[in-house]
């Protein structure tokens, strides 16, 4: 592959990844304004990142099924389409179009979320830490730069228009990494054969989790969610990723709504989000580099835990003191967590077929997962009339996080 291909394809994927997130993150800054335009109650504003979190888990068994007929690449360019299509539907007038249009693109981004580390196996096999670092760190950029852009960009355009103008960055995205195939050959070509070999082709027990973290197979193929969901090592893997999503999504469908009720102003509570958003590319981008080369992603888990419970803390003690210290210490937390859940997933697996397999069992049962806790959240408040008990209820959500981490990050010893 030539220079030019090489970094066509870089820029292509990491575009891609840009669009992982603003289509969430930036409905929560927006939320009081929607909800007051639709006359929704907030069990139905935090219905709609339920709705999107949603479709990331009982639509990510799609995607490996998608990748078999079309391939890994391919699949990532139709996921790019469908979020814009989604996105500007969302943003159409009606609260259908709002949860219909939220439900197409969380089914794009579910898609996405789970042909990314495939992809990384794919194109860059000796470099696993340094994209998988790389992919997760733009994704929270992309959410940092909506979740701080949207409150005053709906101020000079309206919510709809702020909303619907993460369409126009899939469609960027799309065009880029559809010249990047091209200039490859692979916007024509066939999938590749480890996407197309038989799932049942090897013993599944053997496909996860070797001494080092890695599987001991080098056979190609992806496995049955059947045979998945036998291995022990998986189950810890699972519920990993659904618990830091879920500490992680409720505060992003609510955080600026929980610092407004404590007295900031709605473009403070925005920057905050932006913050924390911000804060974790640093420690998406960094503990990858670190913990791929690691014979256990334990240390890393469990401090990643920790400072995700220091944020939740000071949201809960003191939202109004010091409201950067909590946001630096909960985007350290969360964009660790969610780098080192997503590189358990590509080490675990020796291919990009059966990286795509784990990682459609391990998002699908954890984004589910995840989608009970922004509406819980709402529910929670609405019942008890205040922020602290759905706060502490995310503090144990945190805590079953830090255990299940430890679970997955063990080296396995079969």
């Amino acid at each position: 592959m030539t220079y030019r291909g090489n970094l066509l394809l870089v820029c292509g994927f990491v575009l891609a990844a840009l669009n992982l997130r603003p289509a969430l993150a930036g409905v929560s800054p927006l939320l009081p304004a929607i909800m007051r335009d639709l006359g929704l109650s907030p069990a139905g504003g935090g219905a709609i990142t339920t709705v999107m979190v949603a479709c990331l888990g009982l639509l990510a068994p799609a995607a490996p099924a998608l990748a078999t007929r079309i391939g890994l690449d391919r699949t990532l360019l139709a996921g790019l389409l469908v979020l814009a299509a989604g996105v500007a539907l969302r943003s159409a007038d009606g609260v259908p179009a709002l949860y219909c249009g939220a439900a197409l693109a969380g089914t794009a981004i579910a898609v996405m979320n789970v042909v990314m580390p495939g992809l990384v196996k794919q194109h860059f096999p000796g470099r696993i830490g340094l994209f998988t670092g790389l992919y997760v760190s733009v994704m929270v950029s992309g959410a940092a730069m909506a979740s701080a852009a949207m409150v005053p960009l709906a101020g000079q355009v309206g919510w709809r228009a702020a909303a619907g103008s993460a369409a126009l960055l899939a469609l960027l995205a799309a065009a880029l990494w559809w010249v990047a195939l091209t200039r490859q050959g692979r916007a024509v070509a066939s999938p590749s054969p480890a996407v197309l070999t038989r799932p049942d082709a090897q013993d599944p027990a053997a496909r996860v989790g070797g001494r080092d973290g890695r599987s001991r197979s080098r056979d190609p193929g992806h496995r049955p969610y059947a045979a998945l969901l036998r291995a022990p090592a998986t189950w810890p893997v699972m519920a990993f990723m659904g618990l830091q999503s879920l500490t992680f999504y409720v505060l992003l469908a609510w955080l600026p709504t929980v610092f407004q009720a404590a007295g900031l102003p709605a473009d403070e509570a925005g920057y905050l989000l932006g913050l924390t958003n911000l804060v974790q590319i640093v420690a998406a981008l960094a503990v990858p580099l670190h913990a791929g080369r690691a014979r256990s992603q334990k240390p890393h888990v469990v401090v990643a835990a920790l400072l995700t419970v220091g944020g939740y803390l000071g949201v809960l003690l003191a939202p109004t003191t010091t409201p950067w210290l909590w946001m630096i210490a909960l985007g350290l937390g969360q964009g660790a967590s969610i780098a080192l859940a997503l590189l358990i997933i590509t080490l675990r697996a020796p291919d990009p077929a059966s990286v795509t397999a784990l990682s459609a069992v391990a998002q699908s049962s954890g984004y589910v997962l995840a989608a009970i806790g922004p509406l819980a959240f709402g529910l929670l408040h609405e019942l008890s009339g205040g922020w602290s008990v759905p706060l502490l209820a995310g503090l144990g959500a945190c805590a079953l996080q830090l255990v299940s981490g430890v679970l997955a990050a063990r080296p396995a010893t079969g």
